[in-house]
């Protein structure tokens, strides 16, 4: 565990701001690490992985004995000094051949993982066309239901989300700065697929497909939109996992206070009988009793047309 103290000029202390907690975090940089026995297929997975992810990735060349399972003390020390918060460790042996571990870090601390087996691949070398740019942040595509519905696919969308978003906020999107596609499906299951299945052998498989976005003229403003294979092509299957501790969990998920603007504008927790419209504008709503309407002209002069001896004569 590094030691972290006062900082004693300016230079330090820089670096510890840019390190501290903010309310739109720098994106996530990731660090692959190759196990003792990682074998060619998972060094070339990490080689493609760590292509779409530059420059936000750091690879490590030698090869170090680890284990992220029994103990992630490593990972712990490595996230520290690099400023990282994401892994993805290769490693294969014979009881779990072209194992895949993606880890996600939180505070310097381990806050959950998952492993991978890799069944199917495709190298990006192998698929010819366009490739992309470094540094564009990839569409990112679900097709299945058990990404919302089973927490095992659950856990392993949010880890893919955070392995390559950018982390950046915006106000909007550039149509033409899109150049990539991330598609991740999941394997069609003979048997319905339960939200409590928790045997990796009955889960189905996960495919991981990207593709280059081309603009074609369509005739009309909007463009026609092709997609052409790029690489790589993964089939994967889950296996171990750790959930997340409940107390690092909610730290991690803690969300600064909003703004007297933005509260406002209405973001942030709903406020009863209040709502904001489509031009911005907030509104609200004002409940009244029930009003007795006949005793509203009590002890003032009726009208001529409306006293009761008006109405007995007629």
């Amino acid at each position: 565990m590094l030691r972290t103290g006062k900082p004693r000029n300016a230079r330090s202390k820089r670096a510890l701001d840019a390190r501290a907690p903010k309310e739109a975090e720098d994106p996530r940089t990731t660090i692959f690490v190759r196990g003792t026995h990682p074998g060619e297929k998972v060094n070339n997975v990490m080689k493609d992985l760590m292509a779409l992810k530059r420059p936000h990735a750091v690879s490590f060349s030698k090869k170090n004995e680890i284990h992220p399972f029994t103990d992630a003390s490593s990972l712990e020390f490595w996230s520290q000094k690099n400023d990282a918060s994401f892994f993805v460790v290769g490693q294969s042996t014979k009881k779990r051949p072209n194992g895949l571990v993606l880890a996600r870090m939180f505070d310097g601390k381990v806050l959950d993982m998952c492993e991978l087996g890799i069944e199917g691949y495709v190298p990006i070398s192998d698929i010819p066309g366009q490739k992309t740019t470094p540094g564009h942040t990839p569409l990112m595509h679900f097709a299945s239901e058990l990404f919302d519905a089973h927490p095992r696919y659950s856990q392993l969308k949010s880890l893919l989300l955070d392995l390559f978003s950018a982390g950046e906020v915006g106000d909007g999107i550039h149509l033409k700065g899109i150049e990539h596609v991330i598609s991740v499906t999941v394997a069609p299951s003979p048997t319905t697929t339960a939200a409590t299945t928790t045997t990796t052998e009955t889960l189905p498989k996960v495919h991981l497909r990207t593709y280059t976005i081309s603009f074609q003229k369509s005739g009309t403003r909007t463009p026609y939109v092709a997609l052409e294979p790029h690489g790589p092509s993964i089939d994967l299957v889950l296996r171990r996992n750790t959930d997340p501790p409940p107390e690092l969990l909610q730290l991690a998920m803690k969300r600064p206070k909003l703004k007297k603007k933005d509260v406002e504008q209405g973001l942030g927790k709903r406020k009863r009988n209040q709502e904001v419209d489509e031009m911005g504008d907030l509104r609200g709503r004002i409940h009244l009793p029930k009003q007795d309407l006949g005793a509203m002209d009590r002890g003032s002069k009726r009208m001529k047309g409306l006293r009761k001896k008006a109405e007995d004569e007629t």
